[in-house]
């Protein structure tokens, strides 16, 4: 333990171990492992990249054109900025290119394998394999230890030794195999680096390990909770929705401060769609989300005019131009069924300016997100203060490193997500 090739006979001993196989851990693996740095990649399931699989509906939405640091939520806005400038959009769309992997452009700059996730999957571990990355699945991490001692250099703040010299940081205790397979095993690592994800979707692995490293080295953790994840009802809004489940439309809709103007789908739970995704990002329980079902037209003088020109016209036939006929059949049952056959004529103008208002804002109160099961990303986690924002190492423990979903960095629905765990991915393997 005195110096680099003795460690280096030791073959239980790695330069770094990285915990969890998804897109920030792998991209860390293969560029930690291109600096010439011994890597192992240890994920706790019998396949790695797994949410990179189903996103996008298979086809990955892997980054988008569009990144700015206003497009991540955090407790500190600046946190993401250093990571994302040291390894942009641009450098992993060039690495998509060098690979002849399809992609296609959709709006707002989301970019999308045309075949399937799988060639983003497949890219990866050619990265890795080519930088010599070694990947255990059934590996679970059991027990970590801060091997005292260490890494001194006299300055505090260097991620590592030098060069030639790589000393034992970390002692984990991993369990290996499945089911009746199991065994035991022992590593040491010189930096350990944790990206298990969080919370969401624990079918595809999601999990609080992050942060049980997090809270054993005393780093502190900011509240989580579901993100982009679809509303639910317990009122009559829950009936509303099931009777139109499937139904989608273009819409605004806004909580406190935030807008997004993107698609909504009603299911048999409550609402989903890209717009709901977005704002349950903002929403928190109690709060009231306003649907805004003609976002493209002034309501109000729209009415107006119809009812001057086209006097003659129900409310509903009107409407139906512009809204899914099973929608307005719906609303015309809650917020107009006295006058359900009456002619715009015989609406009053007060009249019509309501309805338009509500058109324009409806408020809607959710009970609940559908939570972690349907979440595509938690919100909140190891906080920003704790951690590097030019290394993702931890400030006050040496060698271990936080990247991708653990970290309180969360991106909007669009490409974003995948961007972090490329960009904290990639930094992090500058300097393990």
């Amino acid at each position: 333990m005195t110096g680099d090739k003795t460690v280096r006979r030791n073959p239980n001993y790695y330069d770094v171990i990285v915990m969890g196989a998804g897109a920030a851990g792998l991209f860390c693996a293969a560029s930690a492992g291109r600096r010439g740095r011994k890597v192992l990649v240890l994920e706790k399931s019998n396949k790695v990249g797994k949410k990179i699989l189903m996103s996008g509906g298979g086809r990955c939405n892997f980054t988008n054109r569009q990144i700015e640091a206003e497009n991540f939520i955090s407790g500190n806005p600046h946190f993401c900025k250093s990571a994302l400038a040291q390894y942009s959009q641009w450098d992993f769309i060039s690495l998509v290119e060098q690979y002849g992997i399809d992609y296609e452009e959709r709006k707002y700059g989301q970019l999308f394998c045309k075949n399937s996730a799988n060639d983003i999957l497949a890219m990866l571990l050619e990265e890795c394999d080519a930088a010599g990355v070694t990947i255990s699945t059934h590996s679970e991490v059991l027990v970590i230890e801060s091997i005292a001692g260490g890494c001194k250099n006299g300055s505090g703040d260097t991620p590592r030794c030098c060069d030639e010299e790589l000393e034992h940081r970390y002692q984990l205790a991993i369990e290996l195999g499945h089911k009746g397979a199991k065994k035991n095993s022992s590593l040491v690592c010189h930096s350990l680096v944790v990206a298990t994800g969080a919370l969401s979707i624990p079918t595809l692995g999601g999990s609080g390990a992050g942060y049980a490293v997090a809270e054993q080295f005393s780093l502190p953790l900011i509240e989580r909770r579901a993100g982009l994840v679809p509303f639910m009802f317990s009122d009559a809004m829950k009936t509303f929705s099931e009777r139109l489940a499937g139904v989608s439309l273009e819409v605004e809709v806004t909580c406190g401060h935030q807008s997004f103007a993107e698609k909504l789908l009603f299911t048999h739970r409550g609402i989903s769609g890209p717009s709901i995704l977005q704002i349950s990002n903002y929403w928190a329980p109690g709060e009231t989300v306003y649907v805004n079902l003609l976002p493209e037209i002034d309501c109000s003088q729209w009415l107006l005019d119809a009812k001057r020109e086209h006097g003659n016209l129900l409310l509903r036939t009107l409407l139906n131009q512009k809204l899914v006929k099973a929608l307005v059949f719906e609303l015309e049952l809650q917020w107009w069924p006295d006058e359900a056959d009456l002619k715009l004529s015989g609406f009053t103008d007060k009249r019509l300016l309501n309805l338009a208002a509500r058109f324009g804002a409806w408020g809607l109160k959710p009970s609940a997100t559908e939570g972690y099961r349907t979440a595509e990303v938690t919100l909140g986690g190891v906080d920003t203060a704790a951690i590097s924002s030019k290394t993702m190492e931890s400030k006050t423990q040496q060698g271990l490193y936080f990247i991708g979903e653990v970290v309180d960095v969360t991106g909007h629905l669009g490409g974003y997500n995948f961007q972090w765990a490329w960009s904290s991915g990639y930094t992090a393997g500058l300097f393990v």
